[in-house]
């Protein structure tokens, strides 16, 4: 009985073992043809779904299958579903599904499936948003979205380029969109970390932007910051980059020491100037440029248990500016954190901060560009020159910008905090109320210190001068949602209300006569200047949604807003906004089964919304203080009231195709139409009236485009190398339609008018050069007969409409390449057509009017007149002018359309078998480059910089297209590294 008891028990062990041995563990990764990791993808065995699992939140798994024969099936929302036949491991590579339109899409006041979105609404994947080295947010924008036109007018570290949504449809009101961030709007562009943003989403049609009203009116950029998505993550990023900065001086260069000197061996008298300045060449703008230090380090924590989800982020960036005296730095948190207090209430308290430094050494590029390469800022012993005392000094400012550079700064000190309160009530599967409440607090001080010993401060004894900001934004949005399907209809919507208010405070003092060294105002001998202004307005609204979807194939939207603000006067406070929108997915029908087309889609909207002039008091009598009657304060009219001022207002209407081919094409095609009334515009008075102007709505403008893009995976999943390839461009056609009283309006170089684009130049047409005496020559039209002759006298010369800074189109293409574990991204982006008037030329470029300054090498294709060359395309050169070819003309009205490349990158990805020996969850490395290349026929630094770097009026707006010697976008290169624990 013993032995037979023996037998069975190993008989058992057997079993067991041999048990063991038919099962397999299997570890591995998914990703998607874009190599990035895919977390929440559901793996199960195939005919065993017991046996299942979910990638981690770098896309990691580790499951135990039952056999060493068995197959895996992977499944994700957005993907087609994946049979693989296990090994020890694995990294599966899921195909997009072109046709699953389940993907949520994030539209601010709520989400929706993406096959159920009935606007123009465009998202730009995560992956997507990894390719800027910048620290600005609206730079993850660049050439990716159809419409949008993101243009840095700067490259200053730390600034914020502009950006554009379907055209300028406003003369003075903002041409801004509007930021949304995790349901807050945002006063501004939001100071947040790039790398804490989960989603970006921009709505661009009247059926998206209508639920935020006025503040809508130029569009909505939505962004939602990251958060843990499955029960169980806990992952701790950090993301390193380091790198330097270049100045990136375009096709404009100046002369050398023997250029300038033979330049003016041409002039046809005595200057006095002998070959001796050939022993000096110095180069101000090498000097004065540098290789700029980049650091940008993160570290964020994404958690998830039963009743807490968390997101916690730290970021330090640090940039030196390619020029020298300038340097940004900042550091930033996040704080996110969603918990469920019980089945019902779930609180969602969130924490922003921000704290930014900039340092400003108080000098721009002319500075670098006007000094002469004859003269030397050093003397002998290495000592800078203080060039109003120096024995010679040739340059017509007296300017040694360098010897001013070691004695004056600036810095400016920002801290930015927001705080929202936010929690959302469950009472039922179908209703829900949803709490926003937000506070942003904003704090700026500024300093300019200027040595006694510089040469800006000898004629002060030096100055200091201090200027605070503060400003205070709060925000709350109440809100009851509804959703509910029946059968095959499903309802949906909300009603809201939201209230904001604004304050806003600042002060500015000069101080006069100072210690050394002392940035304490209160020290300095006496008050210079001082100035302080103080605003507030305040903002309620009522809001309406409704959505029906019927079987997923037929969805309508309607929405209504009630816009309440104190910027109008008592008659015209509020106005009334909607929008109605339908969509059609055609790929549901019974009668469309292809096999071809993935899916299609069919859009179309209607609605209205209003935008505000940018004064807050547009509608009162004002009147100045700062004058004085008998020693005592007193005041004098200013401002006209206009108690009729009102909203501007656009009708928007939007017609949209999607549609997807053989799982690999997907296209993108949005027609628009937007016509805007009731510009708000300042109209100036006669001196006589006693007032210097007042608001009004003086007329209408039209925007009308098309949108298209497109995308292309070049390969299927199964091949080990994946290509991905997007492209989109957009055509805007700007039309002034009606003006007060049919008349123009002057806006500097600029003038609106009938029938004209709102960007539009006016100005004397330059015709060319005179080839039998080398006179400068322009257009002259007879107003009686409509002759045209040409004319050698400027002021003789017609001024006329010549060009447009609005581009013919706008666009931008990327590509992803991933062979195995290495990876490579370039995005690009393109301006055609666009003009820009290149106002530094009038100095640089002066035919001899400004001989004491610098001047620009000619351009290939440009020459100089002589009597050798009588077929030039400059005018002969005159010692210090006299014949007004460097006065204002479209001679220096330039194209300025660009091809640009935003960004490329080469990277590998360690292999997670690997990674695991050091108990990593993912490790990347790469290098990266911005800016590197730009193909442009303009002259100046960055033709980018050119379209809108300009001047903001009272009486002209906001104006497009004024290039002057602006910072423009450095070359920036960079090593980056990102691990995952």
């Amino acid at each position: 009985m013993k032995s037979k008891f023996i037998l069975f028990c190993t008989f058992l062990v057997f079993l067991v073992h041999a048990s063991r041995a038919q099962t397999m563990k299997v570890v591995g990764t998914v990703q998607d043809q874009q190599g990035i990791p895919l977390p929440g993808v559901t793996i199960s065995e195939v005919g065993n779904e017991k046996i299942s699992t979910q990638s981690n939140e770098v896309g990691q798994f580790s499951l135990t299958v039952s056999s060493g024969k068995a197959s895996l099936r992977f499944s994700f929302i957005g993907y087609l579903t994946k049979e693989v036949v296990v090994d020890r491991s694995m990294n599966v590579t899921m195909q997009e599904d072109m046709a699953q339109l389940d993907e949520i899409v994030v539209t601010g006041y709520s989400t929706q499936k993406k096959g159920n979105i009935t606007a123009a609404v465009a998202t730009v994947a995560p992956e997507k948003l990894k390719d800027a080295s910048s620290p600005s947010v609206s730079n993850l924008l660049q050439g990716k979205v159809a419409g949008v036109d993101v243009v840095a007018a700067t490259g200053r570290p730390g600034d914020n380029p502009n950006i554009r949504i379907r055209g300028r449809s406003s003369i003075l009101s903002s041409v801004d969109p509007l930021w949304v961030v995790d349901g807050v709007i945002i006063h501004g562009t939001p100071n947040l970390n790039p790398n804490d943003i989960e989603t970006m989403s921009v709505l661009k049609d009247a059926a998206a932007t209508t639920q935020y009203g006025s503040r809508g009116s130029n569009g909505v950029i939505v962004v939602t910051t990251k958060r843990a998505k499955e029960v169980g993550t806990s992952q701790l990023t950090a993301n390193l980059k380091t790198g330097l900065t270049y100045l990136n001086q375009g096709k404009f260069k100046l002369m050398n020491s023997r250029q300038l000197y033979d330049q003016f061996q041409l002039f046809n008298e005595d200057t006095g100037i002998t070959d001796d300045v050939l022993n000096t060449d110095y180069d101000w703008v090498k000097n004065g440029s540098q290789a700029g230090q980049l650091n940008d380090l993160s570290i964020t924590y994404l958690g998830k248990s039963d009743k807490a989800t968390l997101y916690a982020g730290g970021n330090y960036y640090a940039e030196e500016g390619s020029v020298k005296g300038y340097k940004f730095e900042r550091w930033a948190g996040r704080l996110n954190l969603d918990y469920e207090i019980s089945d019902k209430l779930t609180i969602r308290p969130k924490i922003n901060a921000t704290f930014t430094s900039s340092d400003d050494r108080q000098h721009d590029l002319y500075q670098m560009y006007l000094n002469m390469p004859w003269d030397n800022p050093y003397d002998y012993s290495g000592k800078l020159v203080n060039a109003q005392e120096a024995s010679l000094w040739y340059g017509r400012d007296l300017s040694n910008y360098l010897y001013d550079l070691q004695y004056n700064y600036g810095k400016s000190d920002i801290f930015d905090f927001q705080f929202n309160g936010d929690f959302d009530y469950k009472f039922s599967d179908h209703f829900s109320y949803v709490s926003t409440n937000n506070v942003a607090y904003y704090n700026s001080t500024d300093m300019s210190y200027v040595d006694p010993k510089s040469i800006a401060g000898q004629s002060t004894e030096g100055r200091i001068t201090n200027n605070s900001a503060r400003r205070i934004v709060r925000f709350t949005n109440q809100m009851l949602k509804y959703n509910q399907s029946f059968g095959l209809h499903t309802f949906g919507g909300f009603i809201a209300y939201e209230y904001m208010d604004y304050q806003y405070k600042d002060q500015s003092a000069t101080g006069n006569g100072i210690v050394a060294g002392s940035e304490i105002l209160d020290n300095a001998a006496s008050i210079g200047s001082y100035s302080g202004t103080k605003n507030d307005y305040s903002a309620q609204s009522g809001i309406i949604n409704a959505t029906y979807s019927y079987d997923d194939r037929y969805n309508l939207q309607a929405s209504y807003r009630y816009d309440g603000s104190s910027r109008f006067g008592s008659e015209r406070q509020y106005g009334s906004f909607y929008a109605f929108s339908a969509a059609w997915n055609v790929h549901e029908e019974a009668f469309f089964k292809t096999e071809t087309v993935n899916y299609l889609r069919v859009r179309a909207s209607y609605g209205k919304v209003g935008n505000v002039p940018n004064t807050y008091y547009g509608s009162y009598d004002l009147f100045k203080l700062d004058a004085q009657y008998n020693g005592l304060p007193a005041s004098y009219p200013d401002q006209l009231s206009n108690p009729r001022l009102t909203w501007e207002t656009s009708k928007d209407a939007n017609l949209g195709f999607e549609f997807g081919l053989l799982n690999r094409l997907d296209f993108t095609l949005d027609l628009y139409n937007k016509n805007t009334d009731g510009l708000l515009h300042y109209v100036q008075l006669p001196v006589t009236s006693g007032y210097s102007g007042y608001y009004d709505n003086i007329g209408a403008v039209r925007n009308r485009g098309i949108e298209f893009s497109i995308g292309a995976n070049i390969f299927n999943a199964e091949n080990p190398f994946q290509w991905r390839i997007d492209f989109n461009i957009a055509k805007n056609v700007n039309k002034i339609v009606e003006l007060a009283d049919h008349k123009e309006q002057a806006a500097g170089n600029k003038r609106y008018a009938e029938g004209r684009d709102i960007d539009s130049w006016y100005m004397r047409k330059w015709i060319g050069v005179d080839p039998a005496n080398g006179d400068p020559l322009w257009e002259v039209i007879d107003p009686t007969t409509g002759a045209v002759s040409t004319t050698n006298s400027y002021n003789a010369a017609t001024l006329q409409f010549v060009g447009t800074a609005t581009p013919d189109f706008t666009g931008g293409f990327s590509s992803s390449m991933q062979y195995k574990n290495f990876f490579l991204n370039a995005s690009f982006a393109f301006n055609k057509g666009a003009y820009a008037y290149f106002s530094g030329r009038e100095l640089f470029d002066s035919d001899g009017a400004y001989p004491y300054y610098n001047q620009m090498i000619l351009q290939d294709g440009w020459s100089r007149w002589t009597p050798d060359n009588p077929n030039a395309t400059h005018p002969r050169l005159v010692y210090n002018g006299g014949t007004n070819s460097n006065k204002t003309s479209s001679r220096y009205l330039e194209d300025a359309s660009f091809l640009r490349m935003r960004n490329i990158t080469l990277g590998y990805r360690v292999p997670s078998k690997f990674i695991q020996k050091l108990k990593l969850k993912a490790l990347d490395a790469y290098i990266s480059a911005d800016n590197l290349w730009t193909l442009t026929k303009f002259s100046g630094v960055d033709p980018e910089a050119a379209l809108y770097t300009g001047v903001r009026q009272a009486d002209n707006g906001n104006v497009a297209g004024d290039a002057t010697s602006t910072y423009p976008a450095p070359r920036r290169f960079t090593l980056g590294i990102n691990i995952s624990f």
